[in-house]
């Protein structure tokens, strides 16, 4: 067993190769368009659905309210940048059972490019929500001095979701490994089921912290009105 995906190359001619995580990567877009394909080619409006279409619209509606209880105001908007994290990370995982197999979410490179994913897109949803000039704003907010500690800020969470991630990743792998080679039967099986909870829950936490940011990067100022309440006059 390797500590990374990067370990294993495939295919290498001279300073090009194709590693375990380029592979790995490519097979779970691969399934996760195919898949999607398969499933809503024959969405049905009626009362009679296919179970395919239940168990696609019981995923569609969870991340759905999920993205909504964080505080962001129209969830259908964020859900195909969220949702697709969600997804690739908690089927990069799901896929350990598979023999041979070792998790993208392994490699230092892929959580870094999911981290960089949503470093990007947290400006992009919090100029079109608020705009260029009050988006940049906020970084000067409650005064100009907090400007260099914001950036650093952005940086700072940016690389710990990378970290996290990759981190709680590698370190499953770990410790299955050395308990693969001390006792080769019962204690793999169950940390493969450890490892397959922890996955989803990393999925989990990795896209409500990225919904968490977007969502304080899209947060308008809106001013309190305070109503007086007026007393009522006797006749």
């Amino acid at each position: 067993m390797h500590l990374s995906p990067d370990q294993i190359i495939f295919w290498q001619h001279g300073i090009v190769k194709v590693n375990g995580t380029i592979a790995y990567t490519w097979a779970l877009m691969f399934v996760l368009v195919v898949g999607s394909y398969l499933v809503t080619r024959r969405l049905s409006t009626s009362l009679e659905r296919s179970r395919w279409q239940n168990f696609l619209e019981i995923i569609v509606t969870g991340i759905e309210a999920q993205i909504g209880e964080v505080g962001l105001r129209e969830p259908r908007k964020y859900m195909s940048f969220i949702g697709t994290i969600f997804l690739y990370i908690a089927l990069a995982n799901i896929c350990t059972i598979l023999p041979g197999y070792e998790p993208p979410t392994g490699s230092l490179s892929t959580t870094l490019a999911l981290a960089l994913l949503v470093f990007i897109a947290v400006p992009l949803f919090g100029i079109e929500g608020q705009g260029l000039a009050s988006y940049l704003r906020s970084y000067t907010k409650p005064t100009i001095l907090m400007l260099p500690f914001n950036i650093l800020s952005e940086l700072s969470r940016t690389m710990a979701l990378a970290m996290r991630l990759f981190g709680n990743m590698m370190s499953g792998t770990m410790i299955l490994g050395i308990l693969l080679s001390i006792t080769p039967f019962l204690f793999p099986i169950a940390m493969s089921a450890l490892g397959l909870l922890t996955g989803m829950v990393q999925a989990y936490i990795f896209s409500i912290l990225a919904a968490v940011y977007i969502a304080a990067a899209t947060r308008r100022d809106v001013p309190e009105v305070i109503e007086e309440k007026k007393e009522p006059q006797n006749g």
